[in-house]
């Protein structure tokens, strides 16, 4: 089965299809604190949570892609609570940390397998990743901040939504959060005027400096007076990003890992440690000089992105981010042709570690396939 299969299906298709795959069938495996979920098992919660959202009363005023973006994330929210459930010793209750970061990464896997669009397939992960924001809303410090960081990550309207669906969708003892609670998400998204689109930051690089910042200013506005262009390149090996750099940006110098490797006689399976310094070095020339230019590597770890966009941060450029993400079937054929392809276990294997760039990094964010 896939995408066209399943897109705008109905919740007893969706649920007869699920059924079947092993993440599912894992949660109906899985029990959960009766204090939070007395329901029973992660699976038997995540039908009713996909139940409640066909229920909402917003329900037949969604568009048909918001619509799916509900339904999977009823599917999807809880499918990592098998891999992180625990029982702490201490307390006997049984807990899930990092369930909603896990479950990302599971239903990107998921939705990607399926053939799933990019742009729709990560609102959808996202949305699991976060899912569980608006219940702690109280619990944070500024609370206004949070929902203006959310709504450059997912739609703070489908956020709520869920969140009641996710509240009504169990059967809990008193120690549950009220409903209520979910419902000041929405209030103050609305205040913020980011339920339905992004929080409209005075520029691109006040938004910037809003996600770098420790204690950060909504009301900043900085002056933007870049000293050149960085466009970072991100994707899986085979992805195409020389193809879009050679397209996009044909006089622009480029640093290429790939290409620093080879001219330094530095094997894949290596050390890469000299590498890395030569590619800084090369950078810090380019910046130091005010010249715009490209930086291409694998970079599909946020981790190993935000090291790169610190040092092109630090001299004022103004930073493009170009993940580049085709079927994996073409991936694949593209990375056979290469004269150094890497091993197709390595390739899956990156995938399920790749964290897809967001707004939230950089000036200028192109999806492209």
């Amino acid at each position: 089965m896939n995408w066209s299969d399943l897109e705008n299906a109905n919740s007893s298709k969706l649920v007869e299809w699920a059924e079947e795959q092993p993440w599912a069938q894992a949660m109906r495996d899985c029990t959960q604190d009766a204090d939070w979920h007395a329901e029973g098992d992660v699976w038997t919660h995540s039908k009713m949570v996909l139940s409640e959202v066909e229920k909402l009363d917003e329900w037949d005023d969604l568009s048909p892609r918001e619509r799916t973006i509900l339904q999977f994330t009823a599917l999807l929210h809880d499918a990592a609570k098998p891999l992180t459930t625990r029982v702490d010793p201490v307390t006997g209750h049984t807990t899930s940390p990092k369930h909603a970061v896990k479950g990302e990464h599971l239903a990107r896997d998921v939705l990607r397998e399926l053939g799933c669009e990019l742009s729709l397939r990560e609102e959808i992960a996202r949305m699991v990743r976060y899912h569980g924001r608006p219940t702690f809303l109280l619990e944070r410090a500024e609370p206004a901040h949070e929902v203006v960081r959310m709504s450059w990550y997912v739609s703070n309207k489908l956020l709520h939504l869920f969140a009641v669906a996710d509240t009504r969708g169990r059967t809990t003892a008193e120690m549950s959060r009220p409903e209520e609670n979910v419902h000041l998400w929405k209030m103050l998204a609305e205040e913020q005027g980011c339920l339905d689109e992004p929080y409209p930051f005075g520029n691109d690089h006040a938004r910037f400096v809003f996600f770098r910042s420790r204690e950060p200013n909504l009301h900043y506005v900085p002056h933007e007076e870049y000293s050149c262009t960085a466009t970072v390149m991100s994707g899986l090996p085979g992805s195409g990003k020389d193809r879009w750099l050679s397209r996009n940006l044909t006089d622009t110098p480029v640093v290429s890992i790939d290409d620093l490797r080879d001219d330094m006689g530095v094997d894949p399976t290596e050390n890469q440690g000299t590498v890395i310094q030569a590619a800084q070095e090369r950078c810090r020339e380019l910046l130091r000089s005010k010249t715009s230019f490209a930086f291409n590597a694998t970079n599909v770890v946020r981790q190993t992105r935000t090291r790169w966009m610190d040092l092109f941060a630090d001299y004022h450029a103004h930073i493009e981010l170009v993940y580049v993400e085709p079927p994996m079937d073409a991936i694949l054929s593209q990375n056979a042709g290469r004269p150094d392809p890497v091993p197709e276990a390595v390739i899956r294997r990156l995938a399920g570690k790749t964290d897809v760039p967001t707004w939230a990094e950089c000036h200028r964010l192109v999806l492209a396939k």
